[in-house]
């Protein structure tokens, strides 16, 4: 279960982002916020990718409704994100779904979801105070 662990860290970064905040000023509080939101998207949305995924024999509908909701989320993270750093993040995010997507409609059942767990665990590298 690495990449719970992984969707851990992220959540747990975007915590200590938000706690610094109040320490650094508003330009850390705006990346706090933007981190911890996004966090708690992207943990929700890869652990739906992962159920799909090994639920995919039974009903192989769901990796596509997950895939689907995953597109529709980082569109929004997409849309209320200005800082520079975590929207490339996310946009690492959206190409990791995308390659996800791609084998699906490949016809791979199991897809290799390391560059969706990657792309997330960057996200809680950029949400890290430093």
């Amino acid at each position: 279960m690495r990449s719970s662990r992984r969707i851990r860290t992220v959540v747990v970064a975007a915590a200590a982002a938000a706690a610094l905040a109040g320490v650094v000023g508003c330009g850390a509080l705006d990346k706090a916020l933007d981190c911890v939101q996004t966090a708690d998207a992207i943990a929700t949305s890869v652990n739906k990718l992962q159920q799909a995924v090994s639920t995919a024999a039974d009903d192989p509908t769901q990796l596509n409704e997950a895939l689907d909701e995953i597109d529709t989320e980082l569109g929004k993270l997409k849309d209320d994100t200005d800082n520079a750093d975590l929207s490339k993040a996310v946009e690492d995010l959206d190409r990791g779904v995308d390659s996800v997507r791609e084998a699906v409609n490949s016809g791979d059942a199991t897809p290799d979801l390391s560059p969706v767990t990657d792309a997330a665990a960057e996200i809680g590298k950029v949400c890290t105070p430093g």
